[in-house]
């Protein structure tokens, strides 16, 4: 079945930066169409992905990503993140993931390494961030830290590949079963022995379970791509070292900056 996500934000003087899209094995995205802005496609310096530029030229633009619904793939660019303080790790967490990989099969290390990272932390969105300050992915000792599905997952990405397993970022939106309200959100992939998995750690621990596998929803409820990858950059715009793009965010002393109001739907089946 095919859907849509409609993303509307107020017109503004500034330039608009919103991602194009991303297909997966979910759903093929069939591409962005944008109204009430002029439209410059960039590519995005660490990753190859496809920026939108957008300069307003209404009170509202509205971005419309539309998805088969027929199974696609994950660009392999992102299992080959740049090096950045978002994905290199501390020698200290290199070591502790390659201890608790261990031996056997790349789904069991993962599914090893899945479940330390759960034990480590509480969901939540604290002001200061476990990384802020450093320039790489630091070590987290005993105790529980608090953390967003940004955090949890970097900090489970950096692990992963400190064991020698393909590991990529996914951002997008999530949809839960009941009510209208969304949010942006990001969870994580896997490639083993050719395969793709899927995992969401901080959906597991959201409902109170920290047997973590490779699984999507657990909490229930619809997510839709829409990019991938941190530390995103582009040269001739002037932003360096952007965290996450998930929604569409206006530039402001030239800094990407998140709308305060903005309007998100998912459409099912996708309207013509």
């Amino acid at each position: 079945m095919s859907y849509a996500v409609e993303i509307a934000v107020p017109g503004t003087e500034g330039a608009v930066l919103a991602p194009a899209g991303l297909s997966s094995p979910g759903s093929i995205c069939t591409g962005c169409t944008v109204s009430g802005g002029q439209v410059q496609r960039l590519t995005e310096a660490t990753s190859g992905q496809e920026l939108l530029w957008v300069t307003p030229d209404a009170a509202e633009v509205t971005f419309r990503y539309t998805y088969s619904g027929q199974p696609g793939t994950y660009p392999e660019a992102i299992f080959h993140p740049a090096p950045s303080r978002y994905t290199r790790a501390a020698p200290a967490l290199i070591e502790e993931a390659q201890q608790i990989a261990g031996s056997g099969d790349d789904l069991t290390r993962a599914t090893r390494i899945a479940r330390a990272v759960a034990e480590r932390f509480d969901y939540g969105h604290p002001v200061q961030k476990f990384t802020d300050g450093f320039d790489h992915v630091p070590h987290l000792a005993c105790g529980l830290t608090e953390g967003s599905c940004v955090d949890i997952h970097t900090y489970f990405l950096a692990s992963l590949r400190a064991a020698g397993i393909e590991a990529g970022y996914v951002v997008g939106f999530f949809f839960p079963e009941v009510g209208d309200c969304t949010s942006g959100h990001c969870w994580a992939v896997t490639r083993i022995d050719g395969q793709t998995q899927e995992w969401d750690i901080s959906h597991f621990l959201q409902i109170g379970r920290r047997e973590v596998g490779p699984a999507l929803n657990p909490k229930g409820g619809f997510r839709v791509p829409v990019g991938h990858s941190s530390a995103l950059a582009h040269s001739g715009i002037g932003f360096a070292d952007l965290k996450l793009l998930v929604e569409p965010m206006v530039m402001q002393g030239g800094e990407p900056v998140r709308f305060d109001t903005k309007q998100i739907r998912l459409l099912m089946p996708a309207i013509a």
